[in-house]
């Protein structure tokens, strides 16, 4: 039996799959046998330059890219989850379902003071790319992606690198229903959300869709208060809803799919105020920080955050409501190394006791399972 020539790196299979193409269909188009395509797959046997160049024209590459010496600089064919056709470079990478996904730096990302460092970069700005890696293939596969909304949650990641450097969890911020969907899709791992329920299990039924056929955990983080952000001593007076259907009264909100964003429309609604009578109703920012950045440097004299973010930002807060924060995960990523990891450390009493140092953090409910949904053949995906 021929064995893989250690020399040369085939890279057809990750082409193949991102063209969704079998091998059949691919040998079809090339004029080969699907043996032969099997064969190229597994390293055993290599296409003369005709069959080579049939096979980058039918993938869409280089031959180059399909066959590649070792020294050559690691890379991997990834399929871009935002910003195709964009012009961002510097992306994030992670292994979702045997899917490599890349997350640009520059879509959706806001910076907290700095620029956060890339996984990956790449050249082209197509919805498959080829991604030159900046960290060893390995790590990424031990990294798993959290997509969600809490300002804490950048706590979380410091104690999971401090308690365990085999592994990697990766933050990208975005609204609850956002990372339902990242799940759902099977382009993240976990999804932190906060949406409200406003019917009896109806954040249990959120979940079972995210999840879909195979079920699996419901996760407490923390619990948070929230309200309405103001500035310090609070010049326009605002004290309940229908303060802000007035004139002077500018709101900046949160994007649709946002747990803040359904806490305003639920005020709003019970305050029997029209959205359209709300001056800024419109005006969207993307986390709870530059809401908050937003009402402090007068771009705006109110919003929906919490409280840990209005004492950080030194504005005055106004309490609505408490929620809880959950994280969502299918029954497959519990498998991930780095998920694993994650779940034990929320039993970690240092992680506790920094969160429960923040205003209106209770962690009281941190790592209690809410939900073990079990896989269901009807349950909607």
């Amino acid at each position: 039996m021929a064995q893989p020539n250690p020399a040369v790196e085939c890279r057809v299979t990750e082409y193949r799959n991102a063209k969704g193409m079998t091998q059949e269909a691919l040998a079809a188009a090339c004029g080969l046998t699907r043996q032969a395509i099997s064969q190229i797959e597994a390293g055993t046997y290599y296409p003369n330059s005709l069959a080579a160049l049939r096979l980058a024209r039918t993938l869409g590459c280089r031959v180059e890219d399909l066959f590649v010496l070792p020294e050559d600089e690691p890379s991997c064919q990834v399929r871009m989850v935002q910003g195709a056709g964009g012009t961002a470079s510097r992306i994030n990478v992670v292994k979702v379902r045997n899917r490599w996904l890349g997350y640009p730096l520059t879509v959706g990302r806001p910076l907290t003071g700095g620029f956060a460092g890339a996984d990956a970069l790449v050249d082209s700005k197509t919805k498959n790319a080829r991604a030159r890696l900046l960290l060893p293939k390995e790590q990424i596969e031990r990294t798993a992606l959290l997509v969600g909304c809490d300002p804490g949650l950048g706590i979380l990641l410091t104690h999971l690198e401090r308690y365990n450097r085999d592994v990697r969890l990766l933050w990208l911020s975005a609204s609850s229903q956002a990372a339902l969907d990242a799940v759902r899709r099977g382009e993240a791992h976990i999804a932190g959300t906060h949406l409200p329920e406003l019917e009896p299990g109806e954040d249990l039924r959120r979940a079972a869709r995210a999840m879909g056929k195979q079920g699996g955990l419901v996760v407490a983080f923390v619990r948070w208060e929230q309200g309405l952000m103001v500035r310090a001593g609070n010049p326009k007076g605002v004290k309940v809803a229908a303060d802000l259907a007035r004139s002077d009264v500018r709101l900046i909100n949160r994007e649709p799919g946002s747990g803040s964003r359904s806490i305003l429309d639920e005020l709003l609604r019970k305050a029997r105020v029209p959205r359209k009578k709300v001056r800024g109703y419109g005006t969207v920012t993307y986390s709870h920080l530059s809401v908050a950045h937003a009402v402090r440097c007068g771009g705006a004299d109110v919003g929906v955050g919490l409280r840990a973010v209005a004492h950080a930002c030194e504005l005055d807060f106004i309490p609505v409501t408490d929620v809880r924060f959950d994280f969502v995960i299918p029954r497959d990523a519990l498998e991930h190394p780095a998920v694993a990891v994650m779940l034990d450390l929320l039993q970690s009493q240092k992680l506790r006791a920094e969160l429960s140092i923040l205003p209106g953090y209770d962690v009281s409910c941190m790592g209690s399972v809410i939900a073990d949904l079990a896989p269901s053949t009807t349950r909607a995906t």
